[in-house]
């Protein structure tokens, strides 16, 4: 859709309500945040109503509390511990079984497809990890299938983030706070004595979803207060570095002393890999039953911070927490742009929030510059 088709409406809650149910008419499985373990979570929902309302974090490094407010908004959360990774690239999947038969083995494929899924509130931070995902799974003669379905069939209902949290930096690396493209509809939530969105159309698919709901026209002023909070959004967050520059410095530095200073601190506990919505390190798990008649063999995710993950004959290449987070690090921010011609970091801040001594990746980048 071009520039010159872009429109914005002044939406309800209960227009979004009418959009969810006419996804559902469609056969789509929506998911998106709700509450749960005190904390906001991405999870099948089967009513609008199941959506995290009136919830706010307060984030740190290493500290993550959900309060709820009654001010009946939807959007006003940053990011939980899931990302929407979780759905087109699972944790844990069945590539195939097999079956002792009388003259051999009966092979079966693993996981159906997946179903049709359409996810809500997605921040743009993590649209762009998708998009560095596509780059991963579809590119090249071995494309990932299971993963390509699941994308072409995926609809995206974004939200504008008008609330980030002291550990986003999504302004460094241009993901964000606004939606710039990659979404069917995307919302950004004006709290006001009556709440409203601003919704702009991103694609064809989203133009026929919403052809038999009457929208109503944003005002000049609406979509300006709309504008303002993203505004305001993106000069609050303080972080800021250049990811050329990062990566420059990353990899002419491998030898720095402070990658002895963090792994003082680095616990190789893995939670950022598992956090991070663009990380797809993977094993593959392979199960048979004691009587050897059924085998089956499953893709798991991993970590270059398990031991056994960079293990070959005669030993691991990175024994040290040290070298696991160097590569991790050095990976993400810098190897990534001749793999994959970017970063492979959003600005979610995810890493951040959910490493449990607080280590904060921007602050190592900046620490490799002296």
């Amino acid at each position: 859709m071009s520039k010159s088709e872009v429109h914005k409406y002044r939406v309800s809650t209960e227009d979004l309500q009418q959009i969810f149910k006419a996804l559902s008419s469609k056969d789509y499985q929506n998911i998106g945040p709700i509450q749960r373990d005190g904390a906001i979570m991405l999870e099948k929902i089967q009513s609008f109503d199941q959506l995290a309302a009136g919830f706010h974090e307060d984030l740190d490094k290493g500290v993550y509390r959900l309060s709820q407010k009654n001010d009946g908004s939807l959007f006003q959360y940053t990011v939980g511990p899931q990302s929407f990774k979780k759905y087109l690239y699972p944790p844990r999947r069945k590539l195939w079984a097999a079956t002792k038969t009388g003259n051999g083995f009966n092979v079966e494929e693993g996981d159906q497809p997946p179903a049709k899924m359409a996810f809500w509130g997605i921040r743009s931070c993590e649209i762009r990890a998708i998009e560095i995902l596509d780059r991963i799974f579809l590119r090249g003669e071995f494309s990932n299938k299971w993963y390509e379905k699941a994308r072409q069939d995926l609809f995206i209902v974004a939200a504008g983030c008008t609330k980030p949290s002291g550990n986003c930096f999504c302004t460094s690396t241009q993901t964000g706070p606004a939606p710039k493209g990659g979404f069917d509809l995307s919302v950004v939530e004006v709290i006001d004595k009556k709440n409203y969105f601003i919704l702009e159309i991103g694609s064809e698919k989203g133009q026929k979803l919403v052809n038999k709901i009457k929208l109503q026209p944003a005002s000049p002023a609406e979509i300006q207060n709309a504008d303002k909070l993203l505004a305001a959004s993106e000069k609050k967050m303080s972080k800021r570095f250049d990811p050329e520059e990062a990566a420059k410095i990353l990899m002419e530095n491998p030898d720095h002393i402070h990658w002895n200073e963090v792994a003082k601190r680095c616990l190789s506990c893995a939670n950022c890999t598992l956090v991070c919505p663009t990380c797809f390190c993977s094993s593959t798990e392979d199960i048979t039953e004691i009587t050897g008649d059924h085998t089956e063999r499953w893709l798991r995710w991993d970590s270059c911070f398990n031991g056994d993950f960079s293990y070959i004959h005669g030993g691991q290449i990175r024994p040290t927490t040290k070298s696991r987070y160097r590569q991790w690090l050095t990976h993400k921010m810098s190897g990534w742009y001749d793999q994959f011609d970017s970063s492979g970091c959003v600005g979610c801040g995810r890493c951040i929030t959910w490493c449990p001594v607080g280590i904060d990746l921007t602050e190592e980048l900046l620490a490799m510059k002296s």
